[in-house]
């Protein structure tokens, strides 16, 4: 009698845990390749190009002062011993005051231009990463992992891969969002 006692009260602890804990096989799970969604994202495509062309505009400026530099760098050295000790060394002192200052310049538009484009950047993934966590939450996912430079798993089934259903709906969000910024504004009569 008590082992049958006993043997119930094992059999229901047993069942009453294996009802607490879920299954492995009942969880949703799915992989996101980060490097693959940044690469085919819209968005950062635009931020790229938008940065590459203020790069190229700011280059330009600066390729234009570093061209005079040279110019009289270049004149400097012709006329340095015509011209006597005295010219040479107030005129070496300048070319090297502009020397320093062309080149602080040149590392403070290049920083700068980092600094705008890491802001947009981060902005846009901080975006990304709250739509893969809604997208989650909207399609029943348990965990959502990510893969790529920061990678978090070391394996999964291709069938569990939905970067590409991430990308497009992202990319899908963002023109939508352009197209709205692009619609000419009615004027009121």
């Amino acid at each position: 009698m008590k082992k049958l006692i006993l043997l119930s009260i094992a059999a229901l602890a047993i069942i009453s845990c294996n009802k607490e804990t879920p299954s492995v096989e009942k969880m949703k799970t799915a992989y996101v390749d980060t490097s693959k969604l940044l690469e085919e994202n819209t968005e950062a495509k635009d931020i790229e190009e938008k940065y590459k062309v203020k790069s190229e505009e700011m280059g330009r400026q600066l390729r234009g002062e570093q061209s005079r530099f040279e110019s009289d760098a270049a004149y400097f050295q012709q006329n340095m011993q015509l011209k006597g000790q005295a010219w040479a060394q107030a005129k070496g002192a300048e070319l090297q005051k502009r020397q320093q200052e062309l080149s602080m310049k040149q590392q403070s538009v290049l920083q700068n231009l980092q600094q705008e484009s890491g802001k947009e950047m981060d902005s846009l993934i901080k975006r990304i990463k709250n739509h893969i966590k809604d997208y989650g939450k909207k399609n029943g996912y348990d965990y959502i992992y990510g893969t790529g430079d920061a990678a978090t798993v070391l394996y999964a089934k291709d069938a569990y891969d939905i970067t590409a259903t991430i990308a497009k709906e992202i990319n899908d969000n963002y023109k939508g969002t352009a197209k709205k910024e692009e619609e000419p504004k009615t004027e009121a009569k």
